[in-house]
């Protein structure tokens, strides 16, 4: 039950401030993954966390939706302290996707989505808890899964399911560390697709990303990072620069306009053509 000092979220424009996070630094086994890092997050944006392996995107998502304990610096939600909020007051206030999803018990799809409902157990949104479960089952397109157990799933189908539970939760912000890693074209669109909707409608939306591509198609705003430390930041145009791509990801990239779309494509350079297998490959004779 929701004890009577829980703060209930307040609701929010367009534009106004949901994370400020200041001087983060982790430490992990001693060594520092995150160095001094200033991140802000703003109500109606998606921000895409990008770079190679090892850059501490990560790392850094978990620790500013506090799964993650800093080493030095604060982050603030809704201008408050994350340690200040207890458990269920930040739970009403940010949902987390994280790569592993640690459920290895054999509950249905449906019990996993409804999990996200959880905080708001003896509130009045408690009476919304079949609509809004029904609906992100819904739009992440699992509902004929409904009665499958979970750990029967496809990568790309727990993917679906665990995001059903974050949009389940209906928090201000979520938290995404590669959502669609795992999925196929069609449903990496859709989630990004929500994602955008999600912020659109006045949510904020920190998720981190390996394609560049995705990154430009739907990020507000681009963090780039390499080696725990921010390199650049700013719009998609300013930051996804074929100079600046191939000095942080150490190999040369192309970035381009779509003709058709007026999307960027990011095209790492290859130096050799399809192999003919009759010039090239050996004979089977």
């Amino acid at each position: 039950m929701l004890n009577r000092h829980h703060r209930i979220p307040d609701t929010h424009r367009v534009g106004e401030r949901l994370v400020r996070a200041r001087h983060l630094e982790v430490e992990i086994a001693g060594k520092r993954i995150i160095h001094d890092i200033n991140i802000d997050l703003y109500a109606g944006e998606v921000v895409a966390l990008v770079g190679p392996n090892g850059a501490g995107k990560s790392t850094l998502l978990a620790a500013i939706s506090a799964d993650l304990p800093l080493s030095r610096g604060e982050v603030l939600i809704n201008e408050r302290e994350i340690s200040r909020w207890n458990t269920t007051e930040l739970a009403m206030r940010r949902a987390v996707l994280l790569q592993n999803i640690g459920i290895s018990f054999p509950f249905t799809v449906e019990e996993v989505v409804r999990m996200g409902r959880s905080p708001w157990a003896g509130t009045p949104a408690e009476t919304q808890d079949e609509l809004i479960v029904s609906a992100a089952m819904r739009m992440t397109q699992v509902e004929e899964l409904r009665e499958r157990s979970y750990t029967t799933l496809s990568g790309g189908e727990k993917g679906r399911v665990a995001f059903a539970r974050v949009l389940s939760q209906a928090t201000p912000l979520i938290f995404l560390d590669e959502a669609t890693a795992a999925m196929d074209i069609r449903h990496q669109e859709m989630v990004m697709g929500i994602a955008r909707d999600y912020a659109r409608q006045g949510g904020g939306v920190l998720l981190v990303v390996h394609s560049l591509d995705v990154a430009a198609a739907y990020a507000d705003r681009i963090i780039l990072m390499k080696d725990g430390t921010i390199v650049e930041e700013g719009k998609p145009r300013d930051v996804l620069k074929s100079e600046i791509l191939s000095t942080v990801y150490s190999h040369p990239i192309r970035v381009i306009e779509d003709p058709d779309t007026a999307n960027l494509l990011i095209i790492p350079q290859r130096p050799f053509s399809p192999l003919s297998p009759s010039d090239h490959l050996p004979s089977h004779h």
